[in-house]
C-alpha cells in the first residue's frame, strides 16, 4: 500500500546521511497454528543491549542510532542473523513510560525519520516520557540485507496500465514477470522471511534488546496491521497502541486493494470537484463531471504522445495519484493539469510528475520490500483469468487506478516463495488501543478501521468526519492531536469525532498555497500507496 516516494527520500537524507556510519558497525511454506507460532517467538535467541551512539542532526539535536543483529528465520534462532537499523530520541522526564516504537507504514517504508518526527511533534511533556524509537524493518533501508530487486522498474514510459490490447496486456504482464523472477534471483534466500510476522517478531526483539518489559507503538496504514500482529503474538508486552490510517485486517492484501480502487476514484472524483469549485483559478470548468471528462481526455492524449517524453497515461496516474493520499496536493496537481489542458503546456505536468510520481532508482528498495511482504504474506490468485475478470469489473465502476494497482501488485501473481495464512489479530487481552480515521480515506477505506476496532477488545476509534487525507494525527488537526496526546499520557481513549481541516485554496498568483508544515512533512515520510 506504499509507492516508493521520492519525497520520502528527501525528507530522511539528512537523517540516512548521519546515520549511515552508525548502522553499518520463519515460518515455512504450510500456515502455522496461532500456538505453534506463538512458540517459535519465545524460542527466539535473546538479543544483545544495543549500543546507542550520537547520529544527531541540525533539526534533531538529541538523535541517536544503532543496529541489531536478529534471526533471518525466528524458528531457528541460532541461524543466520541479518541486521536492523534503529533511531531513538530518548526521553527527558524523570519518569518514563518505556520505549514507544513508530512505523511509517509501506509495506517497505524506512521508520528511522519518523522517530524525530513524532517526537517533535507531540507536546513536549508527552515525547519527554517516552523513548521514541524507528527502525527500518527487515530488508528495508539501512537494515541489512536490503532488498532490490529490478532497477529501472518504473522508468518511463511505461505501457498504458489500462490494456485496451491483448498487446498491452501482455507487455504490461511480461514486466510484472520479470520483477518477480528478478526479485527470485537476487533474493531468494531471504524472501522466505520477509513477511508481516517476521517484522512484528523483530519488534519483539527490539523490545528485549531494550530491557523493557513492555512497548508502546505508533503506526500509520500498514503499519497498523504490523501493530495488530504484533499485538496478537505478544498482548501481555504492548503498553499503548495508536493506530493511524487502519487496514482492514480482514481483506490482506488482494480484497484490499480492490477496496482501495473504488476509494482512490472516489477521492480523484473530490479533487476534480475541487478544481471545478475553483475555475476562477484552473478554467477547467465548474461541472465536476466536465472537468473529469477532460482529465480523461488529458489521459488520452498522453497515450498517444507523452509529455516531455516521460508522462504517458501510467505515469499521469502515477502523478495524480498522491493527490488521493494528501490534498495539500491538490493545487499544484491543479496548475498543472490546467497548464496541459488549457494552455497547451506540457511543462507544469512533467515537473508534477518529477515530484509526485517519477521514481528514484533508491526507491526501488521500498518497491522489492512492498512486493515481497504482500506476495508473502497471504494468498493471491494465480490465474490470471482471475485479476482480468476482477479489474474489469472494477474498472468499470472506479477507472482511475484499478489497473494501475493491479500493475503494481501483479507480481504476485508469479511469485515463487509460497505465501502465508494472514493471522487472525482478533485481540482480547490488548490493553485500550486507539485508533483514529478520516472517513474519505482511500489508501485505507473507512470500513477498515470499523473491523480492527471490533477485532481489537477495548479499542476506542476517533474519526475525522469529511476527512480524506491519509495519516491524520499529528499533521495539523488539534483535535485529533490532542486525543492522541491525552491517550499516550493517560492510555484513557474513548470513540470519538473530530471535524476534518479545511481543504487548501489556491493563490490569487495562481501558486500552489503552501500546505501545512506538519501536513506536508508527514506525507512526506510516510510515501504515496501506505
Amino acid at each position: 500500500m506504499t509507492r516508493p516516494s521520492k519525497k520520502r527520500a528527501a525528507v530522511l537524507l539528512s537523517i540516512a546521511t548521519a546515520t549511515a556510519a552508525a548502522v553499518a558497525s520463519q515460518l515455512g511454506a504450510a500456515p502455522a497454528p496461532a500456538a505453534a507460532a506463538t512458540a517459535r517467538a519465545a524460542a527466539s535467541a535473546p538479543a544483545t543491549a544495543l549500543r546507542w551512539t550520537a547520529c544527531a542532526t541540525s533539526r534533531y539535536p538529541t538523535l541517536q542510532c544503532a543496529s541489531l543483529k536478529v534471526p533471518l528465520d525466528h524458528a531457528h534462532p541460532a541461524g543466520r542473523q541479518i541486521t536492523l537499523a534503529l533511531t531513538r530520541v530518548p526521553h527527558t522526564a524523570a519518569r518514563s513510560q518505556g520505549p514507544l516504537l513508530v512505523n511509517p507504514g509501506g509495506p517497505g517504508g524506512s521508520g528511522r525519520g519518523l522517530a524525530p518526527y513524532i517526537a517533535s511533534a507531540l507536546p513536549k511533556d508527552v515525547a519527554a516520557e517516552y523513548d521514541v524509537i524507528g527502525f527500518d524493518p527487515r530488508g528495508v533501508g539501512k537494515s541489512e540485507p536490503a532488498l532490490d530487486c529490478r532497477t529501472g522498474h518504473f522508468n518511463p514510459v511505461r505501457p498504458d496500465s489500462v490494456p485496451y490490447t491483448r498487446q498491452t496486456e501482455q507487455a504490461n504482464l511480461d514486466r510484472a514477470r520479470a520483477f518477480a523472477e528478478a526479485c527470485q534471483a537476487r533474493h531468494a534466500d531471504v524472501l522466505p522471511y520477509i513477511d508481516t510476522v517476521s517484522t512484528a517478531r523483530d519488534m519483539e526483539a527490539i523490545r528485549t534488546a531494550l530491557a523493557a518489559p513492555k512497548l508502546s507503538y505508533f503506526g500509520y496504514s500498514y503499519g497498523t496491521y504490523l501493530g495488530a500482529v504484533y499485538a496478537k503474538l505478544h498482548p501481555g508486552r504492548v503498553h499503548r497502541m495508536v493506530l493511524d490510517s487502519v487496514v482492514d485486517p480482514g481483506g490482506v492484501w488482494y480484497d484490499d486493494n480492490l477496496a482501495q480502487d473504488r476509494a482512490f476514484d472516489a477521492r480523484h472524483k473530490a479533487f476534480l470537484a475541487w478544481v471545478a469549485e475553483h475555475d476562477a483559478e484552473y478554467r477547467l470548468g465548474t461541472d465536476p463531471a466536465a472537468v473529469e471528462q477532460r482529465w480523461y481526455a488529458m489521459r488520452a492524449a498522453l497515450r498517444e504522445e507523452p509529455a516531455g517524453g516521460k508522462v504517458g497515461p501510467a505515469e499521469l496516474e502515477d502523478t495524480y495519484m498522491p493527490g488521493g493520499y494528501y490534498n495539500g496536493y491538490w493545487p499544484n496537481l491543479a496548475e498543472a493539469f490546467s497548464a496541459y489542458t488549457v494552455e497547451g503546456n506540457a511543462k507544469p505536468l512533467v515537473a508534477a510528475y518529477e515530484r509526485f510520481g517519477a521514481v528514484e532508482p533508491s526507491a526501488g528498495n521500498g518497491y522489492s520490500v512492498y512486493t515481497a511482504v504482500q506476495c508473502r504474506d497471504s494468498a493471491w490468485p494465480k490465474d490470471w483469468n482471475t485479476w482480468r475478470g476482477d479489474m474489469w469489473r472494477a474498472h468499470a465502476q472506479a477507472p482511475f487506478m484499478t489497473w494501475n494497482n493491479a500493475w503494481y501488485n501483479a507480481p504476485c501473481a508469479f511469485w515463487k516463495t509460497e505465501p502465508l495464512r494472514a493471522p487472525d489479530v482478533t485481540n482480547a487481552d490488548l490493553p485500550p488501543a486507539l485508533l483514529l480515521q478520516a472517513t474519505q480515506d482511500a489508501a485505507t477505506p473507512f470500513g477498515g478501521a470499523l473491523t480492527m476496532r471490533d477485532k481489537l477488545k477495548g479499542a476506542a476509534l476517533v474519526v475525522e468526519e469529511g476527512g480524506g487525507n491519509h495519516g491524520v494525527s499529528l499533521s495539523g488537526n488539534t483535535c485529533l492531536d490532542e486525543k492522541v496526546s491525552a491517550y499516550l499520557r493517560t492510555g484513557e481513549a474513548a470513540d470519538a469525532t473530530c471535524p476534518a481541516q479545511p481543504e487548501p485554496k489556491p493563490t490569487s498568483a495562481g501558486r500552489a498555497a503552501a500546505p501545512s508544515a506538519g501536513g506536508a512533512a508527514l506525507h512526506g515520510l510516510l510515501g504515496f500507496r501506505s
